[in-house]
C-alpha cells in the first residue's frame, strides 16, 4: 500500500501549493510528536482496517495535511514518515527523552528519533538541511496525568537541549524549535474549566521559558517559532482566519475524539476541517496546520528579504558612480566651469538563483547634479544626488525601499587618448520595511525604519586608439563600497510574527575590465558602446540574521544567506549629442550573464559650460 498512499499525498501537496524552483535547504528533516507526525501509524491502521484506512494516520482532520508537509513542500521537499521512506521521524505520542509504547506499537522519543537519523547517516548531519525539533507537549500531559512537574519538565527540557546540541555537534546549522503551544487554549483543557486552563497555560509557559533560557545559556543557536502566542492570537480573534469555532472539535465525538482516525465521515459538518481550529481536544485542524506553516515560512524567509537591502544599495551606488565618471570622460575640452545634471531610472530584479524563494523586483528614480572646473588636463568637481529604490516581494511578503542623499567629489585627468578619474562619495540613507505575513486568509503588516550610510571610493581609467572617426580601447575600474544599515525593529513587538533584524555591515569591491567603442558620426552626435566583465572581490554574507521580538528569551538566529553572483558581464549603450545648446549624454546600461540578478538603468545627462 505504500506506493498508492505516497502518490495520493504527492498529488495533495501539488494542489496545496504551487511549486517553487529555488531550494534554500538541501532537505527538511523533522523530529517531534503528533503535531509534526505526517502518518507514522498509517501502515498499522491499514493492516488493521484495510485499504480504506489509507486516508487516516495523521493527528488532524484527515486526509488533510499537517504543517510539516506544507513547510517541506514550500522548500521543494516532502515530509513522508521515516517508516515510509521519508525524513519525518516524528511520531504521535512521543515524549522528548522517554521511549513509550502505545496501542499501535512503539513510540520512540525525540532523542531516539534523532539517534535513528544519525545512525542512518553515519553520525553526520547535513549542514545544509533544515531540521525541526518540536516536543514537550506529551511530557506536560504526563504532568497533568500525575507525574511530578519539576523533575518531568526539567528532564524533558534537558533532553531537548541535548538533542539540539547533538545535531549541531554532528554538523546541523539550521534547527527550527517551536514553543509548546498554550495548552490552556485547547478544547481539551477548556472543557475541564478555568482551573485546568490556567494550569495548561502555566505548564506551557514554564516549559518554554526553561527551554529557550537553557538553549541560550548553552550557546545553542536555533530558529524559534512562537506558537504559544500565535495560538492565543488566533483564538482571541478567530473570525478573520475563517474559524467559527475554537473551543469545540471538528471531529466527533466532541472533545474526546481521536484525530488519528478522524475523517470526513466523522466531521461535525462537511466544512469542519476549514471552520474549526481543532480536530480533537489538543490537535489542530488541517487549516490551522496550514496557518502554522505560513508562520514558519514567514520567520524563515524574512531575514533573507532584509538581507537583500545592502545589495540593492550596492547596485544603486555602482550606477551613480558610473554616471559621475561619465562626466569627466565625456566632458568637452574647453577649460572653465561646467554644470551638469543626470537623471536615471534603475530597474532591479532578484530571483531564485539569487537564493530567494520569491522574486523581488522594483524600480527607482535618481537625480545627480554637479559642478566642475577644467584647467589644462585636470578636471575637478563635486556632486549632490538623491535617489530612491523600491523592491517588491509580492502580496504575500511585502516590500522595502530606501532613499539616498549623496555628496561627493571627483578629480580627473584627461590626455589626448588616455584618462583616469577618481571619486569619493558619502551617502545618507533611510530604509523602510513593509513586511507582509500571510496567515491563511489573514495578512499582517509589520513595518520598520532604519538609517544607513555608505562610503564609495572609485577609480576608472581608459585608453583610446583612433582610426579616423572611430575611437576604441580598454577601460578598467575599481569601485569600493562600505554600506552600513542600522537595526530594523518591527512594530507590534508583542505579536508572534514581529521580528527585529540586526545591523548590517556590507563591503563590496568590484573590479571591471572591458572595451569601449565610440564613433564620431558628426560633430554633434557620437554614439558609443562598452562591454565589460565584472568581478566581486569581497565574499558574500553566508547567513542572514533576525530575532523574534515576542520571545525575548530566545537568542538571535540565522538562516542561509543569499547567493549573489559576483562574476558577470555589463553593457553600456549611449550617445553624446548637442541638444538645445546643451551637451547631452543618454543611454542604457545593465548586467548580463548574471545568475539570479537583473539590473538595467536608463539615463540622461545634460551639461552646460560657462
Amino acid at each position: 500500500m505504500k506506493a498508492p498512499v505516497r502518490t495520493v499525498l504527492a498529488a495533495a501537496l501539488a494542489i496545496a501549493a504551487a511549486p517553487v524552483a529555488a531550494q534554500t535547504y538541501s532537505q527538511t528533516v523533522f523530529f517531534g510528536d503528533s503535531l509534526t507526525d505526517s502518518g507514522h501509524f498509517r501502515p498499522a491502521l491499514v493492516n488493521q482496517a484495510g485499504p480504506s484506512a489509507a486516508i487516516l494516520g495523521k493527528f488532524t482532520t484527515n486526509p488533510g495535511l499537517v504543517w510539516s508537509e506544507y513547510l517541506a513542500d514550500f522548500y521543494g521537499d516532502e515530509a513522508f514518515s521515516d517508516n515510509q521512506g521519508g525524513d519525518n521521524y516524528a511520531v504521535g505520542g512521543a515524549r522528548v527523552g522517554t521511549d513509550t509504547t502505545g496501542a499501535l506499537g512503539p513510540i520512540p522519543s525525540l532523542a531516539t528519533q534523532v539517534g535513528n537519523y544519525l545512525a542512518s547517516t553515519g553520525g553526520r548531519a547535513d549542514p545544509n538541511a533544515l531540521y525541526t525539533v518540536w516536543g514537550g507537549a506529551n511530557d506536560l500531559f504526563a504532568v497533568t496525568g500525575g507525574a511530578p512537574a519539576a523533575p518531568t519538565i526539567g528532564a524533558a527540557v534537558t533532553s531537548q537541549i541535548g538533542i539540539v546540541g547533538a545535531l549541531q555537534g554532528a554538523g546541523a546549522r539550521y534547527i527550527l524549535v517551536p514553543t509548546v503551544p498554550d495548552l490552556g487554549r485547547t478544547p481539551g483543557f477548556i472543557a475541564q474549566g478555568p482551573l485546568a486552563q490556567g494550569q495548561g497555560t502555566q505548564l506551557s509557559t514554564a516549559y518554554n521559558d526553561a527551554l529557550f533560557g537553557g538553549l541560550a545559556a548553552s550557546g545553542l543557536r536555533v530558529i524559534p517559532l512562537d506558537t504559544f502566542h500565535l495560538l492565543q492570537e488566533i483564538t482571541d480573534n478567530p473570525v478573520p482566519y475563517g474559524f467559527t469555532n475554537v473551543t469545540g472539535t471538528a471531529c466527533q465525538p466532541q472533545i474526546t475524539a481521536q484525530s488519528l482516525t478522524c475523517n470526513p465521515g466523522t466531521y461535525v459538518s462537511p466544512d469542519a476541517a476549514d471552520t474549526y481550529a481543532f480536530a480533537d481536544g489538543v490537535h489542530p485542524s488541517s487549516k490551522a496546520h496550514n496557518i502554522l506553516a505560513d508562520y514558519a515560512i514567514s520567520v524563515l524567509e524574512a531575514p533573507r528579504m532584509v538581507a537583500l537591502m545592502p545589495y540593492t544599495q550596492e547596485i544603486s551606488g555602482l550606477a551613480r558612480t558610473e554616471r559621475v565618471a561619465a562626466q569627466v570622460e565625456g566632458r568637452p575640452d574647453a577649460e572653465g566651469m561646467r554644470a551638469w545634471a543626470d537623471v536615471r531610472g534603475d530597474y532591479q530584479k532578484f530571483d531564485e538563483d539569487a537564493g530567494l524563494m520569491v522574486d523581488a523586483e522594483g524600480i527607482g528614480p535618481a537625480l545627480t547634479a554637479g559642478l566642475d572646473w577644467r584647467s589644462g588636463n585636470l578636471v575637478y568637481g563635486g556632486f549632490l544626488g538623491f535617489g530612491k529604490q523600491t523592491m517588491d516581494f509580492g502580496r504575500r511578503f511585502g516590500e522595502f525601499s530606501h532613499e539616498d542623499t549623496s555628496l561627493g567629489a571627483y578629480l580627473g585627468w584627461r590626455g589626448e587618448r588616455a584618462w583616469v578619474t577618481g571619486q569619493v562619495g558619502y551617502n545618507w540613507s533611510n530604509y523602510d520595511l513593509d513586511r507582509k505575513v500571510q496567515l491563511g486568509a489573514v495578512t499582517r503588516s509589520h513595518s520598520a525604519s532604519a538609517d544607513g550610510t555608505s562610503l564609495v571610493v572609485a577609480v576608472e581609467s581608459g585608453y583610446a586608439f583612433e582610426h579616423g572617426n572611430l575611437r576604441h580601447g580598454p577601460v578598467a575600474s575599481l569601485v569600493s563600497q562600505s554600506i552600513d544599515i542600522d537595526e530594523l525593529a518591527e512594530n507590534d513587538p508583542t505579536l508572534s510574527t514581529s521580528m527585529a533584524f540586526p545591523e548590517q555591515n556590507h563591503d563590496s569591491l568590484v573590479g571591471s575590465l572591458g572595451w569601449q567603442v565610440e564613433i564620431e558620426a558628426s560633430e554633434a552626435f557620437r554614439p558609443y558602446a562598452r562591454v565589460s566583465w565584472e568581478h566581486e572581490f569581497e565574499d558574500e554574507e553566508d547567513e542572514a540574521f533576525a530575532r523574534l521580538q515576542s520571545l525575548p528569551s530566545a537568542a538571535p538566529f540565522a538562516v542561509p544567506g543569499l547567493e549573489i553572483d559576483g562574476d558577470h558581464g555589463s553593457v553600456l549603450l549611449g550617445a553624446r549629442a548637442g541638444l538645445f545648446g546643451l551637451e547631452a549624454d543618454f543611454g542604457i546600461s545593465g548586467a548580463f550573464a548574471r545568475e539570479g540578478t537583473d539590473n538595467l538603468s536608463a539615463f540622461l545627462s545634460l551639461g552646460k559650460a560657462f
